[in-house]
């Protein structure tokens, strides 16, 4: 299986980031294949047809497993991330790919978010999202037990994994 982490935060090796990789080797047991930090991307994102950004694309899309994962911004994902997911094709761009949503926030006002406004884009591209959204507050996910209990109680709800919990 080929695990991808994306990571949608205006800086660079982010906590968000930390905490999409934390994920990702959760469900899996191992780190994923590819990493990417979008804001790494650059200008690229603003138009089309940039070689990293389509090379980023690729792999996303190649992917079996995705982890898509920002912080809460205006009680919704970040604009970085959806200049990166408006590269991909409306319906297939993210077709055959598994797609876990992920957030993190300061409290927990906004834990439906990845549910209610990350999972429907990704559907939107193509992507399968079995399991719930999983929000994580910024300050905390390092040493409480949620992406623990997360992936006890979903893992086996991914394609691969056996039935479901």
């Amino acid at each position: 299986m080929t695990t991808t982490v994306v990571a949608g935060n205006p800086k660079p090796g982010s906590r968000t980031l930390d905490a999409a990789n934390r994920l990702a080797e959760s469900l899996t047991g191992s780190a994923p294949d590819h990493i990417v930090d979008v804001i790494e991307l650059g200008p690229g994102l603003l138009g089309w047809g940039d070689d990293k950004v389509k090379a980023a694309v690729e792999t996303v899309a190649s992917s079996d497993l995705v982890v898509f994962a920002s912080p809460t911004f205006k009680a919704t994902y970040t604009g970085v991330l959806k200049l990166f997911l408006d590269q991909f094709a409306t319906g297939d761009g993210l077709r055959d790919v598994t797609a876990v949503p992920l957030m993190l926030g300061a409290g927990p006002s906004h834990a439906m978010a990845p549910d209610l406004l990350l999972k429907p884009v990704l559907v939107e591209l193509g992507a399968a999202c079995p399991l719930p959204g999983l929000y994580l507050i910024d300050s905390t996910y390092t040493e409480d037990t949620r992406i623990a209990d997360y992936t006890e109680r979903w893992k086996s709800a991914l394609p691969g994994q056996g039935t479901g919990a």
